[in-house]
């Protein structure tokens, strides 16, 4: 890619003038104004301060120096600009030359980075692991709750990064942590079977009880949410329900029953919200999963000396933290952070992981530093395989949502409200109306859900975001639909002109026959790679959004201003239609959001 290339240019001139500076190293940007050039380096403005020397002169060597190595054949010009930055413009030509390449790799456009390694980053999210295997903890939904609308950020940003990894060439591995283990299941477990107890209505077999058959996960919720309002009345329930989990967890039958019903229950519903979000994920594994491999850990723990008594509990000391990780309570119950534990053993012993990122949220950053640090006491990894994406909250105006309380937005009524919004939508703008019913109410569907997916995607992941009806099912403006519709808009062009592209020739391309719209798009283009590079080394799925948003924006008024079949300079619009089309279908691929050829 020209980032890359320009990069060693540098490198070698900065090698000349016996600047000792990595590739790395080298920070390129894109002017905000076009007339600045394509690239522009601060180099100078960096390496001057550790050589005492004048950054403008320092700049005006290194462009010196880079001028007699020689530029490479699609750069057409270099400047120094400014105190000491270095401004490069790239050839028309070789711009055009980028369309040719966009059709010719086609779905795979976009992924043809070299690696780069980046020696001092705690992270090995560097490229040199292609083709090594990285390990993807998302969605991970509580058994016995219904998918919320907090579930969305997890599920939804883990599948971008998933897809991004995959598209870049990594082996992926997606893994489901449920939750279906811990001190909640024994307040259902309570719940359920006092409300058996107190029917009229007797089985020999707890199954095949009416209250458990019938039961759905919305019951399940409801349970939940009435054992928190009696216990506050009602105290001593809160010893009850650690007494059924006591059970659960030495294996009585009747306890296990119950909470096996929950778990059936529940990922009933939760495969039909993934195949409503088209989400996939290769492993589900729950936490109950890994409680034969507890052991195992503290076993470990005590070989390398770590395991330490502190009030009965068993905890190991964290370097810097004034709170140790606790392990084991005082009264023999084990913590979740433990089940981490021997999930990490798992992962690098089945999968043989070189990184392993965890979707999870914002809220759970001191769980993941400790959990990181054991691991790395243990020997299962070194730090810098393990990536916690903190993401931020989904809010209301006054808080947090709150299952206990019932405070909560089900996902499934924001599907079902943006597909039926999408539907209006199709029907107000005259959308897919070339089309069957049938087909329309599924472009309907996929434009709905890619709102929904979109509208948490474009947002840095880092954020919170507070709930807002409007704001999430928006269908217009930087949405969703309106890269779909762009999409599609390339798609209905190719289709009139009817036209073979692969004959053009990009060398041809001269700037005087560029007007602005035009060039606007092929100094757009280009840089899609880069994206995606710099995406996955953030784990920043909102700069893929970014960038197709601005090409959107850019390729429409280009079709407002320009006349595309008919024109004199048809085939290179036409060529810049299709690439504009392949880009914008390969970013909605990863993002998970379908590209519609037809709305």
């Amino acid at each position: 890619m020209f980032s890359q290339e320009i990069k060693k240019f540098l490198t070698q001139a900065s090698t000349k003038l016996q600047i000792s500076v990595s590739e790395d190293k080298i920070l390129l940007e894109h002017p905000a104004e076009l007339t600045n050039g394509d690239y522009s380096t601060n180099i100078a403005l960096v390496t001057a301060k550790t050589l005492d020397k004048k950054p403008r002169d320092l700049a005006d060597k290194i462009v010196s120096t880079w001028r007699e190595i020689g530029l490479p054949d699609f750069v057409e010009k270099i400047e120094v600009a400014g105190p000491g930055f270095i401004n490069i413009w790239l050839k028309f030509g070789a711009l055009g030359n980028e369309l040719i390449e966009v059709l010719k790799d086609g779905d795979g456009y976009g992924r043809g980075l070299k690696p780069a390694r980046t020696k001092d980053s705690n992270v090995l999210a560097d490229f040199s692991l292609r083709q090594k295997t990285i390990v993807i903890d998302y969605s991970a939904p509580n058994i016995a709750k219904p998918f919320g609308i907090g579930h969305l950020r997890s599920t939804n940003i883990g599948q971008a990064l998933y897809n991004l990894y995959k598209f870049l060439g990594w082996k992926v591995i997606g893994d489901n942590h449920l939750g279906d283990w811990g001190t909640q299941f024994g307040k259902l477990v309570y719940q359920i079977e006092l409300k058996i107890k107190r029917s009229p209505i007797k089985s020999p077999n707890i199954l095949d009880h009416p209250l458990i058959k019938n039961l759905t996960l919305e019951d399940l919720e409801k349970l939940y949410v009435e054992f928190h309002k009696e216990a506050e009345t009602h105290p001593e329930m809160e010893d009850e329900a650690r007494k059924w989990f006591k059970k659960l967890e030495e294996g009585d039958p009747e306890a296990k029953e119950i909470w096996q019903a929950c778990i059936d229950i529940s990922l009933k519903e939760f495969d039909r919200i993934y195949n409503l979000l088209g989400v996939k994920i290769d492993f589900a594994y729950g936490e109950s999963f890994y409680l034969d491999k507890m052991d195992e850990v503290l076993k470990d723990c005590r070989k390398k000396g770590i395991l330490k008594e502190s009030q009965g509990a068993q905890v190991v000391e964290i370097p810097g933290m004034k709170i140790p990780a606790m392990l084991v309570k005082s009264d023999g119950a084990t913590i979740y952070l433990l089940r981490d534990l021997a999930t990490i053993k798992f992962r690098m012993r089945e999968w043989k992981a070189n990184l392993i990122v965890y979707e999870v949220g914002a809220d759970q950053t001191m769980h993941f530093q400790q959990l990181f640090n054991v691991a790395t006491q243990l020997g299962y990894a070194k730090l810098n395989q393990f990536v916690h994406v903190a993401h931020g909250l989904i809010r209301w105006s006054s808080g947090k949502f709150s299952t206990r309380k019932g405070m909560t937005i089900h996902l499934e009524e924001v599907l079902d409200e943006a597909i039926k919004k999408a539907e209006k939508l199709c029907e107000s703008a005259g959308v897919a109306k070339d089309l069957t019913p049938e087909e329309r109410a599924a472009v309907a569907q996929k434009i709905g859900i890619g709102a929904i997916k979109y509208n948490d995607l474009k947002q840095n992941p880092r954020t919170d975001i507070v709930f807002d009806w409007e704001q999430i099912l928006s269908l217009q403006g930087n949405s969703g639909p309106y890269l779909q519709y762009t999409y599609a808009r390339t798609e209905s062009i190719l289709k009139k002109s009817g036209k073979h592209l692969g004959w053009w020739r990009g060398n041809d391309l001269d700037s005087s026959e560029v007007n602005p719209e035009e060039g606007g798009l092929l100094r757009t283009i280009y840089r899609f790679p880069e994206v995606v590079e710099e995406a996955a080394k953030t784990y920043s799925p909102n700069l893929i959004c970014n960038f197709l948003f601005d090409l959107s924006q850019k390729f429409n008024l280009f079709y407002d201003k320009q006349r595309i079949i008919g024109s004199e300079n048809e085939d290179f619009r036409l060529l810049l239609t299709a690439a504009v089309g392949q880009v914008l279908k390969n970013g909605l691929r990863i993002l998970g959001i379908e590209a519609l050829e037809k709305m």
